[in-house]
């Protein structure tokens, strides 16, 4: 995929990293990136061993990524966001032989490797440290030509550790055919051209940006720029000074974008923002729509199916609000009943609004989790993933995500599905992000709490009094406590780690 377009467009810009101020030519990008494989090998990576990176967005994650997958080295990026105990996890579940890191994660990375004289630590931009070699001194001088390796398309491209949304981590397996399928429904689902420049401001460690929005742009021919991290007026002005045509951001990003002066910037080359990882409220919607002008889209997916497996369409973004859209090219999704013991049967489907499981098959559905398995099984029963989304389908086939099967409230036997609740609370203009859970509750089993993230002064019986007067929920939905925080956990993606929250209560009782 990448040769293919550096044979297509060798003069092209292909790169643009805005923390070093440098661009490069298709061209020379892959002279950059042969010479990181030829590093490789000669410092003993050989296909199969692991690459890991502990990166921000940079034009070294870009390069050593190409450069394992030209090798056949599986790469390994790792949430720079995570503690050091949990990257110590990941570190020594995928034992890679190298990991790359950077200033800003340099001290996450001191205890692991100070136990781990196996694995050889380079940074990008520190080249005095006791425990890490400095990866520019490594790669100079290195060859530029390609390296002669054999890979097949059924072999490992990456571990692409899982969100953690319910817990610890699972290493998913996807293979180079996985990716080449995931960028060319992509590709056409955000009708690319070699005209486009992409902005990746979300995080490239996470499936969602690098598969769903890296990859399809170097298919194509397309421009990409890099922002080291996400900053809204960075986001904003990076537009406007690179002509940025499409981009990806959570939906708390773009509400964070909401919450800047733009009056006085230009959108005008800004046809596209695609959005995924969480699904975003209606309100948010339309007033993304209204203030912008930007056409969005949406993708819902999961990092064991690629991740994308279905999209909302421009066109669809008012009319569907809320809803995931419809399943993307050779993708199957079905919601199917849930099973009080084992896995959810794929052939036990659902009649449209009728609550289940949502199961999906897909070309880059996972080839497993590493070292997992029974994990693997439970999940791929019948050869369809089981997601653990509660969803439906409506009339016109279109896909509405509820909640994920461990996050549903049960309150006095009835089942309370936390996104209809947290999507009331979005549409007061002072809230910037809600979730609720259930907490445990004498009479009624659970109760409703919501956690709030406001812009301003907003009070927890003003919030009761809109739902009560602005929102079609009922009685027993209705969250019976409010905690107002400064901010929600979530992943890279956007993805609520509702049980962070469990956890904070469990601390407090």
């Amino acid at each position: 995929m990448f040769e293919q377009t550096v044979a297509k467009y060798p003069n092209k810009e292909g790169l643009v990293d805005l923390r070093l101020g440098t661009r490069w030519t298709y061209r020379e990008w892959n002279d950059e990136v042969n010479r990181m494989a030829s590093t490789l090998l000669a410092e003993g990576v050989d296909k199969g061993d692991r690459v890991s990176t502990v990166l921000f967005n940079t034009a070294e994650f870009a390069t050593t990524l190409f450069a394992c997958m030209k090798i056949g080295a599986v790469f390994n990026p790792i949430n720079f966001r995570l503690t050091s105990q949990e990257i110590d996890f990941i570190i020594k579940d995928a034992s890679p032989k190298v990991v790359i890191f950077e200033k800003a994660t340099a001290g996450s990375l001191e205890g692991v490797a100070s136990e781990s004289p196996h694995i050889d630590f380079w940074s990008i931009d520190e080249p005095d440290l006791s425990y890490a070699r400095y990866y520019y001194q490594m790669i100079e001088g290195s060859d530029t030509s390609r390296p002669d390796c054999l890979i097949e398309e059924d072999d490992l491209y990456a571990i692409m550790y899982t969100s953690g949304t319910t817990g610890t981590p699972k290493g998913v397996l996807h293979t180079h055919r996985d990716m080449v399928d995931q960028a060319l429904v992509l590709t056409a689902t955000l009708r690319l051209t070699p005209q486009d420049r992409g902005l990746t401001v979300a995080p490239m460690f996470h499936c969602a940006e690098l598969h769903c929005t890296f990859f399809p742009r170097v298919m194509v021919g397309a421009a990409n720029v890099i922002l080291h991290h996400f900053d809204a007026p960075a986001m904003i002005e990076t537009v406007r000074e690179e002509q940025i045509s499409t981009l990806f951001a959570a939906p708390t990003m773009w509400n964070m974008v909401l919450q800047e002066d733009f009056s006085q910037e230009d959108f005008s080359t800004l046809r596209q923002g695609l959005y995924g990882g969480a699904p975003m409220a209606p309100a948010l919607t339309t007033r993304l729509h209204e203030a912008l002008g930007v056409q969005l889209l949406q993708a819902y997916g999961m990092t064991e199916m690629g991740p994308a497996i279905t999209a909302l369409f421009e066109d669809e973004q008012i009319s569907k609000a809320g809803s995931a859209g419809r399943a993307l090219i050779n993708h199957e999704v079905r919601v199917v009943r849930t099973q009080e013991n084992g896995p959810s049967d794929p052939d036990d489907v659902c009649a449209p609004g009728e609550l289940g499981e949502i199961v999906v098959r897909g070309p880059s559905t996972m080839k497993g989790y590493y070292n997992r398995p029974e994990a693997t099984e439970e999940v791929m029963y019948k050869g369809w993933y089981h997601s653990g989304d509660i969803g439906t389908f409506d009339d016109d086939g279109y896909l509405w995500v509820s909640d994920r099967v461990k996050d549903m409230i049960i309150s006095g036997g009835e089942n309370i599905y936390s996104r209809e609740v947290e999507d009331a609370l979005f549409a007061h203009p002072s809230v910037v992000d809600a979730a609720v859970i259930g907490e445990p509750d004498e009479m009624w089993g659970e109760r409703v709490v919501a956690y709030i993230v406001s812009k301003e002064a907003v009070t927890a019986d003003e919030l009761e009094e809109y739902c009560i007067s602005s929102s079609s929920l009922a009685r027993y939905k209705r969250p019976r406590r409010y905690e107002f925080v400064d901010e929600l956990p979530r992943n890279a993606s956007g993805k609520l780690q509702k049980f962070k929250l469990r956890e904070q209560f469990e601390r407090h009782i």
